[in-house]
């Protein structure tokens, strides 16, 4: 005979029926049969938390129904999943009708608020497709390489000479000097 935590008798028999037949259920519904399930057995959150290597807080927040607790669905999930094969709950049931409840709350988002948040996401940063014989792509600056090539051959040519003058230029004012002595 299983107790409740409000002292009535097959509580959990009444949540686990109540969350078989019921169409529109949350995760406090979850919470609330993890919750009687957990006091019926007599574990503590420490417990339960030591034993399935959770923070206290997590399998709180399951219990009271805080979706906004977690920012990742996908490890909710496993959470549900473990907490109810650790209460003995069908597991795969629990998980499919949180599922469910996620579908259910996700899917009344309406499609125009979708496609505008995608619009203002994708805003400044559109590229435009274009077919490769349509595209007219840009061609690059020529000029500019031609200037700058033509630019480092007149540098290339001014430091040769002034090379090639300061050499005579030394060699000149070497053999001067020494015809003087």
């Amino acid at each position: 005979m299983f107790v409740t935590s409000n002292g009535t008798e097959h509580g959990l028999l009444r949540y686990y029926f109540y969350f078989l037949i019921k169409e529109r259920f949350s995760l406090k519904d979850i919470g609330s049969l993890f919750l009687d399930t957990r006091e019926a057995a007599g574990l503590s959150l420490e417990e339960v938390s030591s034993d399935l290597n959770l923070e206290k807080v997590i399998l709180e927040n399951i219990e009271d129904g805080k979706t906004g607790a977690f920012q990742d669905i996908f490890a909710l999930k496993k959470y549900i999943s473990n907490y109810a094969k650790y209460l003995g709950l069908d597991a795969d049931k629990i998980v499919d009708e949180f599922n469910e409840y996620v579908f259910e709350t996700t899917s009344k988002i309406p499609v125009k608020d979708i496609e505008k948040e995608i619009e203002e996401n994708t805003k400044g940063n559109e590229e435009k497709v274009f077919s490769p014989y349509t595209r007219h792509e840009k061609k690059p600056n020529n000029v500019l390489y031609v200037l700058v090539y033509v630019l480092i051959v007149i540098l290339a040519v001014f430091a040769v000479f002034w090379a090639v003058k300061q050499i005579t230029v030394n060699t000149r004012v070497a053999s001067e000097i020494s015809y003087k002595e």
